[in-house]
């Protein structure tokens, strides 16, 4: 992301570039620490190897789910926020439980030959990325390591490694050629800050807007966006919301684009119904940013985090815009999920289509299916596609994409998966592949519970939580499945996220 310029150069690039990483980053924990400093502390802290407030030497042994140096001190573990595994650093300890603290990174004494500078120049300030200062090889190995450590810490299974070759296999993470400009929708957060308009990100750990003029993994058309809403918005007098006093009109500004059309959709989140002069809004986006094919407006008027309220209106142009994932076209909708990077999509999707090994005549079952972009995608090969997913306005969009493309071989129903397969089954629905894509919590027990009465041949994991899925792969081996191999693939570069498609075979 690239700050606006009134706002200079930061002390803290010069300090990185001498082996000190400052700024938020490095010292986002010390919050946490505000009370403790002035409280009596507890008896156990004084038989702690460490003290909050002091500087020690630390090892730095791993990085968390999080992004943290993992560091160790006399035996005992600190998170160290900017470090990197294999650096010595000095810390300063901020924060204290009794098996690990929270310390800043005071000072980098021996440098990781990963650490890169990052390109974004509010990296230390905004909560968007979190490994930018690791270099991009590092993240693939990060990311295939975490998983690694899931699977063996949570699952309780073997993962094959290179002193042994018993166990599962968890290949390299499938990474991006050009691991930037990537995400095709932006959720940007307004505000006001000396009388003018700001948008950009939250400062990690707080709702403190920073304000930005790019954002690196952003695609270029939602800067541009932003940048001109800003500037229409500016012009036409709109307040900004301000969360501490509910007052105020502009809340969000989302954008949409379609990777491989080019269309543009605009989503105005306001603080109420009524835009003051929203002609003039309509006809200055449409004329600063002619790719714009929907302009939207949702209503929020709760007092709470969540973006979108409930109604959602068009004010111009269409209800969706289009794209592509492969050969499959997709609408979008204002409120529709759809994955927000479109060239690794294509590569889970693809991986997923492997593990399924569909020849023609198969029937497949898609849990959590959302609004069927996986479903279609495997309908190419299949001989009949079940999709199944809790949300209605899901299902309905999943049917008008099956339509869109002229997919006469995919059904979709809304309910609970573990509800709605029974009754396929008794309708006489026998799935030899089921694909569950579920959210980041996992499986619900009850799915899981179905997958093994249903008995298919393979089961194909997709999933956005190494966690959660080690915890359901050992549920699923323990009831007779064996996990064939794991891909991590890198949906979200220089964040800590990673997605994984796992193939599990029925033992016979």
């Amino acid at each position: 992301m690239k700050a606006k310029s009134s706002s200079g150069s930061r002390p803290g690039k010069h300090r990185e570039q001498s082996g000190k990483p400052a700024g938020n980053r490095s010292g986002q924990q010390a919050g946490r620490a505000g009370g403790a400093a002035v409280k009596a502390a507890p008896a156990w802290m004084a038989d702690l190897p460490v003290q909050i407030g002091q500087q020690y030497e630390a090892e730095i042994i791993g990085i968390s789910h999080d992004g943290e140096g993992v560091g160790r001190v006399n035996g005992f573990t600190l998170f160290v926020a900017g470090a990197l595994p294999g650096e010595r650093a000095l810390v300063r300890v901020n924060h204290l439980k009794k098996q690990y603290g929270y310390a800043a990174l005071v000072e980098v004494l021996e440098v990781s030959p990963d650490r890169v500078k990052p390109d974004c120049v509010i990296y230390e300030e905004c909560g968007g990325c979190q490994l930018q200062h690791l270099s991009y090889e590092a993240q693939l190995r990060v990311k295939r390591q975490q998983v690694v450590d899931n699977l063996v810490r949570i699952g309780k299974l073997t993962v094959a490694s290179e002193l042994s070759e018993e166990g599962i296999i968890v290949h390299p993470t499938l990474g991006m050629t050009d691991p930037w400009r990537y995400r095709n929708k932006a959720q940007v957060p307004f505000g006001e800050e000396r009388g003018g308009l700001i948008g950009g990100f939250y400062a990690q750990g707080s709702h403190r807007i920073i304000d930005m003029e790019e954002c690196l993994i952003q695609h270029e058309s939602n800067d541009e966006v932003v940048a001109r809403v800003k500037e229409i918005g500016a012009r036409l007098g709109i307040r900004a919301y301000r969360e501490e006093t509910g007052l105020g009109l502009l809340r969000h500004v989302v954008v949409k684009v379609g990777f491989r059309t080019g269309e543009l959709m605009v989503v105005l989140v306001t603080n109420g119904s009524l835009i003051p002069r929203v002609d003039e809004w309509i006809a200055g986006i449409r004329e600063a940013l002619p790719a714009v094919a929907s302009i939207c407006h949702n209503i929020n008027v709760k007092q709470t985090n969540v973006i979108f309220g409930d109604e959602t209106r068009v004010l111009w142009g269409s209800e969706v815009i289009y794209d592509y994932i492969g050969d499959v076209k997709f609408a979008i909708s204002a409120r529709s999920f759809y994955q927000v990077n479109p060239v690794q999509t294509e590569v889970l999707y693809g991986k997923a289509l492997e593990y399924a090994a569909l020849t023609g005549g198969e029937t497949v079952v898609d849990a959590y299916c959302g609004i069927g972009t996986i479903s279609l995608f495997l309908a190419q090969r299949a001989g009949q596609v079940y999709g199944v997913e809790i949300v209605e306005e899901a299902i309905a969009d999943a049917r008008k994409n099956a339509e869109l493309n002229g997919m006469t071989n995919v059904h979709f129903e809304a309910g609970p998966a573990e509800v709605v397969l029974p009754e396929w089954t008794r309708q006489g629905v026998r799935p030899d592949v089921i694909v569950v894509d579920p959210p980041r919590k996992g499986c619900d027990p009850a799915l899981l519970a179905t997958i093994l009465e249903l008995q298919p041949r393979r089961v194909v994991y997709v999933s956005c939580s190494a966690s959660t899925l080690a915890r359901d792969l050992r549920v699923l081996v323990d009831g007779g499945y064996g996990v064939a191999e794991v891909t991590p693939v890198d949906m979200f570069p220089h964040t800590t996220h990673v997605e994984c498609c796992v193939l599990l075979i029925r033992n016979c």
